[in-house]
C-alpha cells in the first residue's frame, strides 16, 4: 500500500491546532469580561440602572417634600434614604433559629419534560417609610455624624453619579496604610513640577543633574515597590535626599505659573485616575449585587438535578383545591431565589397565630422551577401549603399573544428631585419599588381568589399579619405604604398626558394587600396593557423603565394606605437603622443593592434574615452555602 505524502496529513493537525488555540481563548475571554472570581453571573436578580431622558422644571406642589423638576435616575440602586417605619406589633423578636423539618427523600421515576429556559433580567425591591421625606444630606448627617459639610455635599454629589455605591465605600473605606510609599509619590510629583523649570536655569546645571537622578531613582523604586513592606532599607537615605533636592529646588528664583501648570496637571492626572478606579469600583459593584454568588449557582442547580432523580413531585401532597379557597389567607411570592423565597415563608408561619390557614403560591420561571419545587417538598413549614407556580408557563397559556412573559421582580427607581428656586441646596434622592409588569398578571393567574398578600422576596416578616386580612379597603384595589416625598405632579413629564391628580402620592411594593375583586372590577390589568401599547419599546431596558409610570398611572386613585410604621425600609442601603426600631417592626424589607444573602449585604442586618434560613440541609453544606 502506498503511504500517504506528508502534506495529506496536515489536516487533522490544523485542526488540532485549532481546538488547542479555543482552548486558550476561551479563557481569556472570561478575564476580560471582569467578572468577580466566585460568582456566576445569572439573571437571579438583575439591578440594570435605567436612566430616564432629562426633565423641564415644574413648580413646587404643596406638602410633602417641596419638589421641582424629578430625574428619576435608574431603576438600579437599591439603596438610599428613605424615611423609616415602625411596627404595629408589640410583642418580642422571633426566636433566635427555627429550623425546618425535611421530610424523607423520595426515591426515583419518570421525569417530567424540562421547559426550555428564557433568561431575564429583573430588579428587585422597594423603598421606606410615609408621610414625610428626610433628605439626603439630613440621612448621611445621621449616619456619619463625623461628616464635615463639604464631605456631606461630596457624598451626595456621589449618589447622584454612582448610587449607593458610595454609601457602601463611604462604609468599607480602607485607612492609607503605605504612608511610605505615599510620600515617595508626593516627592516624585513636586520634583517632576520643578524640575523642568530648574532645567532652564543658567548655572544649575549639578542641581538639575541632581534632582534628575533623585527622580529616577525614586521612579525605580516604587515600579518594584507598591506597599511599604516591599521597599528597600535605604528608602529612608533616598527620601532624605530628595528632601534635600526639594529645598534647594525651591530656594531657586522660578516662574511660578510654570510651576503650577505642573502641578495642575498631575492633579488633572490624578483626578482622572481617581474618578476612573471609582467608576471602576462602582461597576464591580453593582456586578456582584447583579450576580447570585457561585455557592448559590451550585445549591439551585443540585436542587433542580435532584428533582429529576427522585419520583414524580407532581403529585402535590395539598389537593388542588387547598390552593383555591377563598377563606384561606393566601400569599403571592415572585422569586427566583430558593433561599430568599423560603425565608418569606418560614418567618410567616413562625409568626403567624394560625399558619395552616396561610397559603403560600411561589411565582417563578422555568429556569428554577424544579428545583423550588424540589426544595418546598423536601421541607415543611408548620403545615402550611406551598404552591410553586411556572410563571412562564402560564402566561404562554393564559396571554399567548403578550410579548412580555418573563418573570419581573418589583422594579427599584432612583429618583432625582431638584427644587425649582434652590436647585443645588434642595436636591434630594429617593428611591421607589414599584410593581413591575409581570404583577399586572396575578389576577389572571389566581382566577378564583379574592384577595392576596403580595411579599416581595427580601422581606422578613416579624409580626403576625393576620390584621392586613381585617382590613376593610373599600373599592380599592392595592393596599401599600404611600410616599409623599415623591407626588405624581413632580413626574408630569414622565406620565404624559394622561388624567391624574398631581397631589397623590407615590406608593411603594414590598407588603401589598391586593383586592382582586376590585382589581378586575376596575379593569386594572386592562386598563394596563392600552397604556403599555403607548410606550415605545425598544428593548427591555426601555419596557423595564415603563413600570415606572405604568405603576403609578394603573393604580390611580386605587391606593389604599396601609400604615407607614408596619414595614422598615432600607436594610439594603441604610447604615444608619436603630436596631430597636427594626426589631420592634412587623416586617423588614431589604430593598438596596446589599441583600442579605450577598457578601456586599449589611452585616448588622444580616442576622434579622439568618435567622428565618434552613442551615441544616445537605445541599447548602455541599455547596458551601453560608449567607
Amino acid at each position: 500500500m502506498k503511504a500517504t505524502p506528508p502534506q495529506r496529513r496536515r489536516g487533522p493537525r490544523l485542526v488540532l491546532l485549532a481546538l488547542v488555540l479555543c482552548s486558550l481563548l476561551v479563557p481569556l475571554a472570561f478575564i476580560f469580561d471582569r467578572a468577580p472570581t466566585g460568582y456566576v453571573t445569572t439573571d437571579e436578580r438583575r439591578r440594570q440602572e435605567v436612566v430616564f431622558h432629562s426633565f423641564d422644571p415644574v413648580e413646587p406642589i404643596g406638602g410633602g417634600g417641596g419638589g421641582g423638576a424629578v430625574d428619576p435616575v435608574p431603576v438600579k440602586v437599591p439603596v438610599q434614604d428613605a424615611p423609616k417605619k415602625i411596627s404595629n406589633g408589640s410583642s418580642g423578636v422571633p426566636p433566635p433559629q427555627h429550623k425546618q423539618i425535611d421530610r424523607p427523600p423520595l426515591a426515583v421515576s419518570v421525569k417530567p419534560k424540562v421547559l426550555p429556559v428564557q433568561r431575564t433580567e429583573p430588579p428587585k425591591a422597594v423603598k421606606g417609610s410615609t408621610q414625610r421625606t428626610i433628605e439626603v444630606s439630613k440621612d448621611i448627617k445621621k449616619q456619619k455624624k463625623d461628616l464635615k459639610p463639604d464631605e456631606v455635599e461630596n457624598l451626595k454629589a456621589c449618589q447622584l453619579e454612582f448610587g449607593s455605591y458610595c454609601l457602601w465605600s463611604t462604609e468599607h473605606k480602607v485607612i492609607m496604610k503605605d504612608s511610605v510609599v505615599k510620600r515617595l509619590k508626593d516627592q516624585l510629583f513636586v520634583a517632576r513640577s520643578y524640575y523642568p523649570s530648574i532645567a532652564k536655569l543658567q548655572g544649575q546645571e549639578a542641581l538639575t543633574q541632581e534632582m534628575k537622578q533623585n527622580i529616577q531613582d525614586h521612579e525605580r523604586v516604587l515600579s518594584a515597590s507598591s506597599v511599604d513592606a516591599d521597599l528597600p532599607s535605604f528608602i529612608n537615605k533616598k527620601i532624605e535626599q530628595m528632601e534635600h533636592t526639594i529645598a534647594k529646588a525651591k530656594s531657586c528664583t522660578v516662574e511660578c505659573h510654570n510651576v503650577v501648570r505642573k502641578l495642575r496637571q498631575i492633579l488633572d492626572m490624578t483626578d482622572d485616575e481617581a474618578h476612573f478606579h471609582m467608576k471602576q469600583s462602582a461597576f464591580l459593584y453593582n456586578l456582584g449585587s447583579q450576580t447570585l454568588p457561585k455557592t448559590h449557582h451550585c445549591f439551585s442547580m443540585r436542587l433542580t438535578l435532584e428533582y429529576f432523580k427522585s419520583p414524580s413531585l407532581d403529585s402535590d401532597v395539598y389537593p388542588a383545591r387547598k390552593f383555591n379557597t377563598p377563606n384561606h389567607r393566601h400569599y403571592v411570592i415572585l422569586s427566583k431565589n430558593v433561599l430568599a423565597a423560603s425565608v418569606v415563608i418560614n418567618s410567616t408561619v413562625i409568626n403567624s397565630k394560625e399558619p395552616a390557614n396561610n397559603v403560600f403560591h411561589i411565582l417563578t420561571d422555568a429556569q428554577n422551577f424544579y428545583g423550588m419545587k424540589y426544595w418546598f417538598a423536601r421541607n415543611s413549614y408548620k403545615k402550611a401549603p406551598i404552591h410553586v407556580v411556572n410563571y412562564e408557563e402560564m402566561i404562554l397559556d393564559k396571554l399567548p399573544k403578550f410579548s412580555t412573559r418573563e418573570l419581573y421582580l418589583s422594579e427599584e427607581f432612583r429618583v432625582l428631585i431638584r427644587s425649582t428656586e434652590r436647585p443645588t441646596e434642595q436636591t434630594r434622592i429617593e428611591y421607589l419599588s414599584l410593581f413591575s409588569h409581570s404583577h399586572f398578571f396575578i389576577p389572571e393567574i389566581f382566577k378564583d381568589l379574592k384577595k392576596v398578600v403580595v411579599l416581595d422576596d427580601d422581606v422578613v416578616v416579624q409580626r403576625d399579619l393576620s390584621f392586613l386580612w381585617k382590613l376593610d379597603m373599600g373599592d380599592k384595589v392595592n393596599g401599600a405604604v404611600e410616599f409623599c416625598g415623591v407626588r405624581l405632579g413632580q413626574m408630569r413629564n414622565l406620565l404624559g398626558k394622561t388624567k391624574y391628580d398631581p397631589k397623590s402620592c407615590a406608593w411603594m411594593s414590598g407588603v401589598n394587600v391586593i383586592n382582586l375583586d376590585n382589581w378586575r372590577r376596575h379593569k386594572v390589568t386592562e386598563n394596563y396593557l392600552l397604556l403599555l401599547k403607548q410606550v415605545k419599546k425598544k428593548d427591555e431596558v426601555s419596557l423595564r423603565e415603563a413600570a415606572f409610570s405604568l405603576s403609578l398611572l394603573s393604580f390611580q386613585n386605587l391606593i389604599y394606605p396601609l400604615d407607614g410604621r408596619s414595614t422598615l425600609s432600607g436594610l439594603g442601603y441604610d447604615y444608619g437603622i436603630d436596631p430597636e426600631v427594626a426589631q420592634s417592626s412587623a416586617a423588614l424589607h431589604y430593598d438596596g443593592n446589599m441583600k442579605p444573602w450577598l457578601e456586599l449585604g449589611i452585616l448588622d442586618y444580616k442576622n434579622y434574615w439568618r435567622r428565618f434560613l434552613t442551615r441544616e440541609d445537605r445541599f447548602m453544606d455541599e455547596c458551601n452555602v453560608n449567607p
